[in-house]
């Protein structure tokens, strides 16, 4: 009985690596989906993430956070590699935490909350970057910017989470 469940195990955290591996690469072509801006660029990576959240819960960390930094790196972000490995990695933590649930799929609400919380880390995440890398003023210009972002995301995200209930990783 011991062996049966150790294979089973072994096969749902395979099945999982190879989910965060797919995901992964589906966050990096949303960010390559992009809208340049005065000082970077709006993308779809971020649904991307709140879709893997939903669906992988807290382990869309490891997506967001491989994806989206491999995306900076290609694009010519290459100072913020690091801080978008975080930013979105926690991203795709919090949002997973908050709504993975192993009885049932979040009601709108706890979607909705997930992914204005994982937005908020990303705006406030580069907004601190940004006054890091540049000034004030150029890290409050981003905020519109990213603010857009965080509703497209929201917006494609949540129904699309609805089309994927009963997808598990």
């Amino acid at each position: 009985m011991s062996e049966n469940k150790n294979a089973k195990n072994r096969k749902k955290t395979l099945r999982l690596i190879a989910f965060c591996g797919i995901t992964a690469a589906f966050v990096f072509l949303g960010t390559q989906l992009r809208i340049p801006t005065a000082i970077g660029y709006i993308n779809l990576g971020d649904a991307v993430i709140l879709i893997a959240s939903y669906v992988i819960g807290p382990a869309a960390f490891f997506p967001a956070a491989i994806g989206s930094a491999i995306a900076d790196l290609i694009a010519g972000y290459p100072m913020y590699i690091i801080p978008t490995f975080v930013i979105k990695g926690l991203m795709g933590l919090v949002a997973g935490i908050i709504m993975r649930h192993p009885e049932h799929r979040p009601h709108i609400v706890k979607r909705l909350i997930a992914g204005v919380l994982a937005e908020l880390i990303m705006v406030f995440g580069y907004f601190g970057v940004e006054i890091f890398l540049y000034d004030f003023a150029a890290a409050a210009a981003s905020i519109p910017f990213n603010l857009i972002q965080a509703a497209a995301a929201l917006i494609i995200a949540v129904p699309v989470t609805y089309l994927l209930k009963n997808v598990k990783a």
